[in-house]
């Protein structure tokens, strides 16, 4: 089970068993991420190579440097997962009025090799 709730500088990480998705939200900017981050890249070691099939999907309002650096880190392991036979996936989504939003999104996607769907989100905020 991964569910960690969401603080005012961490977003929320969730896993659903039932859709096989793998859910970041909020804002990234704990005091220290490498911490924060080390339950999800437990998890994906012990969990991942349970589930032949992952999508993780982020919506991210604003994110540090070193939450950049974990969730690099995240997308890669699913990489890897992928290169098992996995079928693994992303989606993430910005926010449709902040251009630097969608930069760093399309920077994810030049940087992973995994399938990766850009989206914007959808006007109440949510993805």
């Amino acid at each position: 089970m991964l569910d960690i709730p969401a603080t005012k500088t961490s977003p929320r990480i969730f896993f659903s068993e039932e859709s096989k998705k793998l859910k970041i939200s909020g804002e990234s900017y704990p005091e220290n991420t490498f911490a924060f981050f080390e339950p999800v890249f437990t998890w994906l070691n012990t969990e991942l190579p349970n589930y032949d099939q992952v999508t993780i999907e982020v919506n991210i309002r604003y994110m540090n440097s070193s939450s950049t650096k974990c969730l690099l880190d995240i997308m890669d392991m699913l990489a890897e997962a992928a290169e098992k036979g996995s079928n693994i996936s992303a989606i993430w989504y910005y926010d449709p009025e902040n251009e630097r939003s969608h930069e760093i999104a399309l920077e994810f996607g030049e940087d992973v090799s995994i399938p990766f769907i850009i989206k914007p989100e959808d006007q109440s905020g949510q993805s």
